[in-house]
């Protein structure tokens, strides 16, 4: 990997190379952005009847995104995980890691979870009982990945919400229909936000980075390019080299999060 992990919403971290990519495509860049601002004011400036206006530098942009999605693809970011932990856990992923949540972590936390006397036996197994992953739909798609978000979220924005009021994660909580269950995974543990260095090239997200980072690189040369924040998962173990903090409930920089930490970060910047 390349340099230090870099914040796609701060062109501040963007390392020389990325920079001097960007620079090539500037006028191009700011030619495709400035071009939507125009097509959508006119388009809602109007009755709606005519075809939204095309813009002719889209073919060039496109263009430019796969370039970069190529840089990207050799760089790490920092990247954001909201769940809820108990003090045991969190030092566990301090001294391990993380791995991608499967049937069989399911029930190795439940097991850990028992030993500690958090749960009985019974309502470990009826939590396993109830997880999604049992379902094959759900369990092809949630199994075997461990979710982020690009950009800090607010503690308290609604989109995190459940995951940080529910031990267990979505493999847990997500299908729980039974009050008494409901009312156990909301009691273990503590809110935490792991602070994370994730390589892009284990996401398969290179393009969703291109997109934001040239997002980034748009509002820093006046243009205003829509809010470019993404969701990412990692099929990869992530070991405890890469966890840069784990902020708990109440802590200042967890009830900062994204409202002054990190530094250089604030929800207007990210708004046209």
């Amino acid at each position: 990997m390349i340099g230090k992990p870099i914040d796609v919403w701060d062109i501040e971290t963007f390392d020389a190379v990325l920079l001097s990519e960007l620079h090539e495509y500037a006028g191009a860049i700011c030619d495709y952005m400035n071009t939507e601002i125009i097509n959508f004011v006119t388009r809602e400036q109007s009755d709606h009847r005519e075809i939204y206006p095309k813009n002719p530098h889209s073919e060039y942009y496109n263009w430019i995104v796969e370039h970069i999605s190529d840089y990207m693809n050799s760089r790490t970011i920092r990247a954001w995980h909201y769940t809820r932990l108990t003090d045991d856990e969190a030092g566990l992923v301090r001294q391990v890691g993380i791995y991608p949540s499967t049937l069989a972590t399911i029930r190795r936390r439940l097991d850990a979870r028992t030993a500690a006397g958090d749960l009985t036996a019974e309502t470990a197994d009826g939590l396993f009982a109830a997880s999604p992953f049992h379902h094959h739909s759900q369990g092809v798609s949630r199994s075997n990945k461990f979710w982020m978000t690009s950009h800090p979220i607010s503690h308290d924005d609604i989109g995190v919400e459940l995951l940080l009021g529910n031990w267990g994660g979505e493999g847990v909580y997500f299908w729980l229909r039974d009050p008494m269950l409901e009312k156990i995974v909301a009691c273990i543990g503590k809110p935490r936000v792991l602070e994370l260095e994730v390589p892009i090239s284990v996401t398969s997200r290179s393009h969703a980075a291109a997109v934001a980072v040239i997002a980034a690189f748009g509002r820093s040369r006046g243009c205003r390019p829509d809010r470019e924040a993404f969701d990412l998962y990692s099929t990869h173990a992530i070991g405890p080299e890469a966890v840069i903090k784990i902020h708990t409930e109440l802590e200042p920089n967890f009830m900062a999060l994204a409202r002054g930490y990190p530094a250089g970060f604030a929800p207007d910047k990210l708004r046209a």
